[in-house]
């Protein structure tokens, strides 16, 4: 049984439920460390400070070794003598070179003696651990102590730090709500815009606004403006095919319906025959209208170039001509192809063969549809660029020329069927490829289509 993901506001207290123990524990663990030092300092100087001043002392303890035993009075061991102290927690002893004790309080007597001892030592005496600092006496000829139990050291150490942790502990419930207020508040605007695209209708693509927005939430807000781009600009393109299509295939459909009129209502064969082909010729329009329509349609939602590979180009000359050949012996149209001179093996670029091959196809077909009967249509292909040349029946002006690629648009006195939709196939197939393709007027008023663009790698 799959479980729900945690939403970001409860992986966000999560984290921080987490972080904030462990970095307290932290803290706590670096602030011991620091007090231990600073505890250890503050004894190591005074333990130091006591071992000197018995030094000073110890002279006169060779001539009177009556204190040795050192049993303190009654009135030192009285808590009023005491204060708040813990006299058990010190020790000091004084011995001579020999070994014997010249100087010792209560707790010294643990003392360990050893001749050479100097400086600090830490010793376990009984089941106590104690910090001793070892002194010698040169005037005695011998060896001074102060020791203090570790445990002593250990409790202020504890003091110092619990009195940080407590506090904490009873803060730590308080912490917790206002770490949940601050994530809430954090993720407002995540909601606001949450709640936005939720209110919203289904054709609303207005863009988010960036204005106010948190600078982490702006690559997120940035991705869904462009993807409501994206959106409108494939509902504009839908929208216009839908409405090209209505309004271009009216007037097939109207024109087929009464074609069929006059077929079902012929008297005779030949009138049968006559009213036959005129349907045949409106069927092949509106098959070639709806198959020039899907085939923009689909290059219009292509954003680039699935496999470019180098392009062969005699296949797709080869494939062109022979697509092109039935029309052109329909209207007496000679075909030619020119690889230049020297002989070259067309354009360095790449592309999708497919596609090329189709923009070939369009470029050519136009120039056998309208060229002369009789003329000659040329394929010339170069290193750099391709063009397209033809001896129009009615040459067009400069004017009419740069119309040419708009959608649906066809010279006036056209007799051959088309669909105005050819040469914006071509331009569209020719943008994809990173190509140009223009119309210009050449010699003796014929029109070339020329198209040009990079070098190999980089088209």
């Amino acid at each position: 049984m799959s479980t729900a993901p945690l939403t970001l506001q409860r992986r966000l207290l999560l984290y921080l439920l987490i972080s904030a123990p462990v970095v307290w524990s932290l803290a706590l663990g670096f602030s011991m460390v620091k007090a231990r030092h600073e505890v250890n300092e503050l004894f190591d100087t005074e333990m130091i400070r006591l071992a000197r001043q018995i030094q000073v002392i110890s002279p006169s303890l060779a001539k009177d070794p009556a204190g040795a035993n050192g049993q303190p009075t009654p009135s030192e061991n009285s808590a009023a003598a005491q204060g708040e102290a813990d006299l058990n927690d010190l020790a000091v002893a004084v011995w001579n070179q020999q070994g014997e004790v010249l100087l010792v309080d209560r707790e010294g007597v643990q003392l360990p003696w050893h001749r050479d001892a100097t400086g600090f030592r830490d010793v376990r005496v009984g089941q106590e651990i104690w910090r001793i600092y070892y002194l010698q006496a040169p005037d005695l000829q011998g060896l001074v102590a102060a020791g203090q139990r570790m445990d002593e050291r250990d409790e202020l150490v504890w003091g110092l730090v619990g009195s940080q942790m407590v506090p904490w502990l009873l803060v730590l419930p308080v912490l917790l709500v206002a770490m949940t207020w601050a994530v809430r508040r954090a993720l407002e605007p995540m909601k606001a815009v949450t709640q936005s695209l939720h209110d919203r209708s289904a054709d609303d693509l207005e863009r988010l606004p960036l204005d106010r927005a948190p600078q982490e939430l702006l690559p997120l807000l940035e991705a869904m403006n462009s993807l409501f781009e994206r959106i409108e600009t494939t509902l504009e393109r839908e929208r216009r095919f839908t409405a090209d299509a209505a309004h271009e295939l009216r007037t097939p459909m109207a024109v087929l319906a009464a074609q069929w009129a006059v077929f079902r209502g012929a008297r005779d064969e030949a009138e049968r025959q006559h009213a036959a082909d005129k349907l045949t010729q409106g069927l092949e329009r509106a098959s070639r209208l709806m198959e020039q329509l899907l085939s923009l349609s689909r290059l219009e939602a292509t954003s680039g170039l699935a496999n470019a590979q180098p392009l062969r180009w005699p296949e797709l000359v080869e494939q062109c001509l022979s697509d092109a050949l039935p029309l052109a012996e329909r209207r007496s149209i000679e075909l030619a192809c020119d690889w230049g001179d020297p002989p070259t093996q067309g354009p360095d670029w790449q592309g999708d063969s497919i596609l090329m091959a189709l923009l070939l196809r369009n470029l050519v077909d136009n120039a056998v549809r309208y060229a002369t009967p009789g003329s000659t249509v040329t394929l010339r292909l170069g290193t750099q660029a391709l063009a397209v040349s033809n001896q129009p029946v009615q040459p067009p002006s400069t004017a009419d020329l740069a119309r040419w690629g708009t959608r649906f648009h066809r010279p006036d006195g056209q007799q051959e069927s088309g669909s105005g939709l050819g040469v914006s196939i071509a331009r569209r197939i020719a943008l994809l490829h990173g190509l140009t393709l223009d119309y210009r007027l050449g010699a003796h008023h014929q029109v070339v289509a020329e198209l040009s663009g990079p070098s190999a790698g980089q088209a």
